[in-house]
């Protein structure tokens, strides 16, 4: 707790309030103090670049350099000379490994001594992207409906403001209906590129897909996702199926929080995805009015079934140390917007620009090793192409030419396949590695359909469809009782299907009953992984959970499960 008021000081806009000193530099991560960088040896220069080139690889080619702090956190500062000189090393170590560097903020140490104003300096260094080495991100949008979610993704990405009926939205909407209503029902995606110096690439400059792609250090995919009750399935699915980085909650100012968003806020939470609030649509109501919204959302994110310290960012400075914290800490920083007037819209993209990918590279590196499992969102059928399926490489690589095994089908058999070609973002490639998505022709299939849920695996990796599985359960909301027989949808990563309560190792379940519960799929089998996320869900019953054992579907008494394996 001390240490949680220690960090949200740190936002204190007051500089008699700023702090005297950072934590300690620690070896992991992508964050650097130096004390000074002026006229290195030759042989201390290849170890700074050495430094840097590890750095580097911690933050997938992000790294902050913190120059004036010594390595116990101390805010020592330097006169502007050295603090020149130091850029200037730093600038050089960049170059030397296809790097740009750009000064985030500059901080004047306060110092009971006469003299020279002495200042510390914070840098984001980011490699520059050769052969679609961009850092990918993406951000799940929710909020109720009529807050504003596809405005505000059609100004961040088409660099220009709304006209307060909606023009922004436009570019997003999938279907005539969602035109005609203003609503989202579906599931779109638009990007957001920064370069390598932190600059904004976007459609406003007539730029396409390909072209932001080529020369994007950063990409941020934006996931639009429906704001009605009855599109809640579809919300459920863009959570899952597609594991956003972040969620961005968009709150109206002149509303506060009402209809889905507590529902969508409780959902991000639960599945562990860190969110950001987004009050938009300030320019409609008074401050007064704007105050009060923050209020309720403070409240709220503060009560124990959040348990989330609200940050508020007024600030450029608030939003890179919100970015900072965002997966250190249990912080949720508040932006307030608005899409007509445009204000805070660069607070917003600079927040945006910093935020750190939400896995580890040494997890990523260990799933890149595995045997490859590509996870099937969607599927197309193109002329003189043939099937086209798309989703995300949880684990392992795909190439052109490789061939896999795609299933599982209606009667739980596999069946397989060549890779003929890869793509993303439109942009042809030749290989995917593990975390990334992904679009896959795999041509003629002979008949053999695909569906949202599949899979493709490698021929090396055991092909196992389910009927049954077993999960520990929490139920988060039922209005009575739960007992075997009970049906629900749940929701498993990319899979969506009613399941059927066959036995429990408790009578009956309640709100916040723990259980371990063994369902059965009712329409086909599916392919799932021991500790997956399981979300059931029925009109208002929630529950959340992990999934402890598959019961194979040629054989529902032989078991697969992990001994000791826990519920977090």
């Amino acid at each position: 707790m001390r240490i949680m008021e220690e960090l949200v000081g740190l936002f204190e806009r007051d500089e008699e309030q700023s702090p005297v000193s950072l934590p300690p530099e620690v070896e992991e991560g992508n964050v650097e103090y130096k004390l000074k960088l002026v006229n290195p040896s030759v042989s201390r220069f290849e170890h700074l670049v050495t430094q840097m080139k590890w750095r580097l690889r911690e933050g997938e080619g992000e790294a902050i350099y913190q120059i004036g702090v010594e390595d116990n956190g101390s805010l020592a500062g330097l006169r502007q000379p050295d603090l020149t000189a130091s850029l200037c090393t730093l600038g050089q170590m960049a170059d030397r490994l296809g790097a740009a560097i750009t000064v985030l903020r500059e901080q004047t140490v306060r110092s009971k001594k006469k003299g020279p104003p002495r200042k510390v300096c914070e840098v984001l260094v980011r490699k520059i992207p050769d052969h679609q080495t961009f850092t990918d991100l993406r951000v799940a949008v929710l909020g109720n409906v009529d807050v504003g979610k596809s405005t505000l993704i059609g100004v961040l990405t088409q660099n220009e403001v709304d006209n307060g009926r909606g023009r922004a939205r436009l570019n997003l909407f999938r279907h005539l209906h969602e035109i005609q209503t203003g609503r989202t029902s579906s599931i779109s995606h638009e990007v957001l590129g920064f370069d390598e110096n932190g600059q904004v690439l976007n459609f406003g400059e007539s730029r396409t897909i390909e072209d932001i792609c080529e020369t994007a250090s950063k990409l941020i995919t934006f996931i639009d996702l429906a704001g009605h009750h009855k599109y809640l399935r579809t919300t459920i699915f863009g959570l899952t199926g597609y594991k956003p980085d972040f969620a961005m909650i968009i709150v109206g100012a002149n509303t506060g929080l009402v209809g889905t968003t507590r529902e969508h806020l409780g959902l991000a939470l639960a599945l562990e995805v860190p969110v950001f609030i987004v009050i938009n649509k300030i320019d409609l109501c008074s401050e007064s009015v704007v105050v009060n919204t923050i209020f309720q959302l403070e409240r709220i994110l503060k009560s124990t079934s959040c348990n989330k310290t609200p940050i508020r960012v007024w600030e450029e400075a608030d939003a890179i140390m919100a970015a900072k914290l965002i997966h250190t800490c249990s912080i949720a920083p508040i932006f307030t917007v608005s899409c007509v007037s445009g204000t805070n819209l660069k607070i917003l993209m600079k927040f945006l620009n910093l935020i750190p990918p939400s896995q580890d590279i040494r997890d990523m590196e260990k799933l890149t090793k595995d045997m490859s499992e590509f996870q099937i969102d969607e599927t197309f059928n193109i002329q003189e192409v043939g099937t086209v399926v798309s989703g995300t490489l949880y684990k392992g690589i795909i190439r052109e030419n490789d061939n896999l095994m795609l299933g599982p089908s209606e009667n739980g058999s596999f069946y397989p396949i060549h890779v003929q070609s890869l793509h993303r973002y439109r942009t042809p490639c030749k290989i995917v590695k593990a975390g990334q998505c992904a679009t896959i022709a795999i041509g003629n299939t002979n008949g053999f359909l695909t569906r949202r849920g599949m899979v493709l695996l490698s021929p090396e990796q055991q092909q196992q469809s389910c009927r049954q599985f077993e999960a520990e359960v929490i139920i988060l909301f039922h209005s009575t009782s739960i007992n075997p027989g009970f049906q629900a949808t749940v929701h498993i990563g990319n899979v969506c299907q009613t399941v059927s309560i066959q036995s429990m190792d408790k009578e009956c379940l309640r709100t916040n009953d723990k259980a371990r519960i063994r369902f059965r799929f009712i329409k086909h089998p599916e392919y799932l992984r021991i500790g997956a996320r399981v979300l059931m869900r029925q009109n208002k019953t929630k529950g959340i959970g992990q999934i402890t054992a598959v019961f194979p579907d040629e054989n529902d008494h032989k078991v697969i499960t992990t001994a000791g394996h826990k519920l977090k």
